[in-house]
């Protein structure tokens, strides 16, 4: 079977994960993977990581946070969408393990070969969303739906 994804330069930002083949919805793509480690332990490595605009953090479960700055693979390189075309859906372990759970990337409906795989990040940070905040986690997706930022609304 020929690979699903490839990782190359993506003209919405830096690196950017894409289709090797023709692909229908409800395709497992890739697990978001990384180190593993617990929301402060996150907060205490990263403390003032809101000004960046930039992470590799994804919320796993309720105690975890998966860090794929540390032994991350290519799923880290999939960009923010306003309309996506994959979705980030969450696994709970069999055995009840918060420590087991996984992050899958899916596809939401058929995509072509070479087209750039997207998902909403929907981040959503414990600061007020000022027009600086919105601004540095802003969204270069392009869709004609784009909100302009990352940044998931405060409702």
């Amino acid at each position: 079977m020929s690979r699903k994804i490839v990782t190359r330069r993506s003209p919405i930002h830096g690196n950017g994960v894409f289709a090797a083949r023709k692909l229908a919805p409800g395709v497992e793509l890739i697990e978001y993977q990384g180190r593993l480690m617990t929301h402060a332990q996150a907060d205490r490595l990263y403390e003032g990581g809101v000004d960046t605009g930039h992470t590799f953090l994804f919320t796993l479960n309720e105690r975890y946070i998966i860090d794929a700055n540390v032994d991350g693979n290519e799923a880290r390189w999939l960009n923010h969408s306003c309309a996506p075309n994959c979705q980030a859906v969450w696994e709970e372990s069999a055995d009840g393990n918060p420590k087991k759970d996984r992050i899958l990337i899916e596809t939401l409906r058929e995509i072509a070969p070479g087209e750039e795989l997207t998902y909403d990040y929907g981040i959503s940070l414990p600061v007020r969303q000022t027009a600086r905040m919105k601004a540095l986690w802003a969204c270069r997706c392009g869709a004609p739906e784009c909100s302009g930022t990352m940044l998931k609304p405060k409702r």
